[in-house]
């Protein structure tokens, strides 16, 4: 019979291997005004991993639509809807926020013109997303343990390595370089080190422990609250998103603190502390909010520094004002939360969601639909 540290193990090494492997079927159709030829090309179907980006996808879209395409050279862009979809996003946070009832396969279109740069900052490519990548993995790292010097004293070789091994899906390649970094597994009292774990860090006692050994751990969190209508009863029948006004885009890391005599934090109590505003009372028979304060103070800090790889006026819209805050409590319910295109049980405990659905920057993307009125 398997020890329950092993047996916890596995469990999250399955979760790992579901998360890089989950993928995104993809119907992409050539805008009318890029179509040089006739008859039109058909839609080139594709599926989209959910830990990627969709500028990793345009050398096999091109090659597809070649024989279609204007001459000259411009930045390629997507969109759903009409609305141009974010870059940097990555393509399972974009399709959980954007499909309420998930569309399958999710149909974009692609262009090969027109870059609507007054809405998406620029990108160049393989290169702008590896940028970003890296950039929001510092930035994870110094949420974890309070500075990024493991990622910076990273060798060129293990950045190219573990950039390829996003890029192709390798977990196993990524974990060779990522397990480096020392910055995992979250921890607090009611979570325990798997056996293999305790071995090696009793065996390299003079080096750091993990996050939530000797300190409060900290979990870097990236929250996409997309309003619909208050009166809605299926939530597939929102109204599409058709600007980025309706989405706030918000980085707000999310601490534990060690506390004698505390139960497990839930999902629920965890984005009741992200996100006040939208939660009108505390659940009962839950943990004290007090012993988590620090997580909303250092917020507003954190969210200026994380949103540094963003344009001025997205990072701008990020944060509401305490005054708009107090204005959504009044007015704003959570009526759907997706993780990894996952509707999770609120009361799941919070860590474990944390280590085993985060993204390979470290990062745990979480989709929150809140109902509104109509002003």
């Amino acid at each position: 019979m398997a020890a329950p540290h092993d047996e916890a193990a596995a469990w999250s090494e399955e979760a790992a291997r579901r998360v890089w492997a989950g993928a995104v079927p993809l119907q992409v159709h050539l805008h009318d005004a890029d179509v040089t030829a006739l008859p039109p090309p058909p839609p080139f179907l594709t599926l989209g991993p959910r830990i990627g980006y969709l500028p990793l996808l345009i050398p096999v879209i091109k090659a597809h639509f070649s024989n279609a395409l204007p001459p000259g050279v411009d930045t390629v862009w997507f969109e759903y809807k009409g609305l141009p979809l974010k870059w940097y996003v990555p393509i399972g946070v974009l399709f959980d926020l954007l499909c309420a009832d998930p569309e399958r396969p999710w149909n974009l279109i692609v262009h090969f013109r027109g870059y609507p740069s007054e809405i998406l900052s620029p990108c160049e490519g393989e290169d702008s997303v590896k940028w970003s990548y890296m950039n929001s993995l510092k930035e994870a790292t110094f949420i974890i343990t309070g500075n990024n010097k493991s990622v910076m004293n990273m060798s060129h070789a293990d950045q190219v390595a573990l950039w390829e091994s996003v890029m192709k899906g390798n977990l196993d390649g990524y974990k060779n370089i990522s397990t480096r970094l020392k910055l995992g597994p979250f921890e607090d009292d009611g979570l325990v080190r798997t056996a293999s774990m305790e071995r090696q860090r009793q065996q390299n006692s003079d080096e750091p422990e993990s996050p939530g050994s000797s300190k409060p751990c900290r979990v870097p969190v990236r929250l996409y609250v997309r309003n619909v209508q208050e009166e809605l009863e299926y939530i597939e029948d929102a109204i599409p998103v058709s600007d980025w006004e309706s989405v706030s885009y918000i980085n707000r890391p999310f601490e534990i603190r060690k506390v004698e005599g505390r139960s497990y934090i839930t999902l629920e109590h965890a984005l009741q502390t992200l996100l006040p505003e939208f939660f009108r009372s505390k659940p009962a028979g839950r943990a004290d909010d007090s012993q988590r304060a620090g997580a909303l103070d250092s917020a507003a800090d954190s969210s200026d520094a994380t949103n540094s790889s963003r344009s001025s006026q997205e990072a701008g819209q990020a944060l509401a004002s305490p005054r708009e805050a107090a204005g959504a409590a009044k007015k704003a319910k959570v009526k759907l939360v997706r993780v990894q295109g996952i509707e999770l049980d609120m009361d799941i405990p919070f860590l474990w969601v944390a280590n085993n659905l985060k993204n390979p920057e470290y990062y745990l993307h979480i989709c929150v639909y809140v109902g509104t009125r109509k002003q």
